[in-house]
């Protein structure tokens, strides 16, 4: 089957200094909600363990703690995956900013009963309530296209995501010094005070980007008229498995799914094999913080213009296969160095890339919807993922899931092949109207 014809381009609106500051807000935005969500998530493998030592009988099958920690990684990726094209929707036609304040709300919801937590069930349900807000990640990338030129998003991106993972590197240090002064409920409490302090932040000085006349619209390079259904749209992704738009959402979606799945048990394959602990947890991911915004602020920029990006998106699947891959055989901290420091570079590469290329194969009124869906089946990966990862680390090696991950990372490799055609380095300029 034959993809379906490429839709005219419509003319986009050049960013400008407006544009600029909605950018700035956006990211210091993302760098407090990612500091609140990293001063929890490194501590959920040691929770489990405190909460359920030695693992947990259900219906006559045993859980280890390996898969324990992979189902509450999962509780938040399923609620995710339910809600992110209904958010992406959402703000298509409402706008980006309700949408973020609405899920910044539900995260501090979900601090809160995680600061309280005093069973496995309490800390599901934390779980669920911030997947159920978290949907929204397709909704700041949108908020992200929305204020940029289309040969910019990719640079763009990469400045959100170091900011996010500026979060990252400090986050998990806030955290572990959390639970060792404050007790175990003062890294949730204190998350959930960071929160709020965001929303106030969002609803003062965040300014809508979203274009209203735009909603409905097609256009974009290579660029199909989409359906307005969320659903429709995910089965013209799988029914339409060769378009640009559907490769690309499957590249993010395996990729990021295998490197997030191994992320749920990380903590303990560095426990196991390096002695890590929850006081120190903090440190790892300090590390891989400052390389992610290292590589994205210093460096993407400069190698989007020079490769592209449908080049460098590969260079980057190759860099997190290999991270992935040699992860298991390290014995020494600088071992570790070297395999960890693969995978944020890889990651850097790979995702703002792969998420600016389906913002310009897409409709400009239907990139909140496409972003969703993206997060859609990124959110089905990382529940499954991390249950794979759990089963394997339990029962067949410590290492096995950190293999697993990394050739399924290269298997999308080939998904990427001629997409240059698609998205060239220089977005076309608009023809100038015709004379009356």
């Amino acid at each position: 089957m034959t993809a379906a014809p490429a839709a005219p381009a419509a003319p986009e609106r050049p960013a400008g200094k407006s544009d600029a500051g909605k950018l700035a807000v956006l990211m210091v935005t993302a760098f407090v909600d990612m500091i609140g969500v990293l001063m929890v998530i490194p501590l959920l493998p040691f929770y489990v363990t405190s909460l359920a030592r030695g693992g947990l009988d259900l219906a006559g099958y045993h859980l280890g703690v390996g898969q324990l920690t992979a189902l509450l990684v999962s509780a938040f990726t399923v609620a995710q995956l339910v809600s992110a094209p209904l958010w992406g929707r959402f703000s298509d036609r409402y706008g980006r900013r309700p949408a973020l304040v609405i899920a910044l709300v539900a995260s501090a919801v979900s601090y809160v009963v995680f600061g309280f937590a005093a069973s496995l069930w309490v800390l599901f349900l934390s779980r669920l309530v911030q997947g159920a807000g978290g949907g929204t990640t397709g909704v700041i990338q949108a908020y992200v296209a929305d204020a940029t030129r289309p040969e910019d998003r990719a640079k763009s991106l990469g400045w959100l995501s170091a900011a996010t993972n500026a979060g990252v590197a400090l986050g998990p240090v806030i955290g572990s010094q959390a639970a060792r002064h404050l007790g175990p409920r003062g890294p949730g409490l204190l998350a959930a005070g960071l929160c709020a302090v965001n929303i106030l932040f969002v609803w003062r000085f965040l300014r809508e980007s979203r274009d209203a006349s735009a909603f409905g619209t097609t256009g974009g390079q290579g660029a199909v008229a989409p359906p307005r259904r969320s659903s429709a749209a995910v089965w013209r992704v799988v029914s339409h498995p060769g378009e640009p738009a559907s490769r690309l959402i499957t590249i993010y979606a395996v990729a990021i799914g295998a490197f997030q799945g191994v992320n749920s048990i990380l903590a303990l394959f560095l426990a196991r094999r390096f002695g890590v602990t929850a006081e120190t947890i903090g440190y790892f991911f300090a590390y891989v913080g400052v390389l992610s915004v290292v590589t994205r602020a210093a460096f993407l920029g400069k190698l989007v213009d020079r490769f592209g990006e449908a080049r460098l998106a590969r260079v980057g699947i190759v860099l997190l296969a290999v991270g992935l891959g040699t992860l298991p055989l390290t014995r020494s901290l600088w071992q570790l160095a070297l395999a960890v420091g693969c995978m944020p570079l890889g990651a850097a590469f790979t995702f703002p890339c792969v998420t600016a290329m389906l913002s310009r194969v897409v409709a400009g009124g239907e990139r909140g919807l496409y972003m969703g869906v993206q997060q859609t089946f990124g959110g089905a990966t990382r529940a499954v993922f991390p249950m794979v990862a759990g089963v394997a680390f339990d029962r067949l090696g410590v290492g096995v899931p950190f293999v697993i991950a990394a050739a399924v990372v290269a298997s999308t490799l080939a998904l990427g092949v001629d997409l240059e055609s698609y998205v060239p380095r220089k977005a076309a300029k608009a023809a100038p109207p015709a004379a009356a």
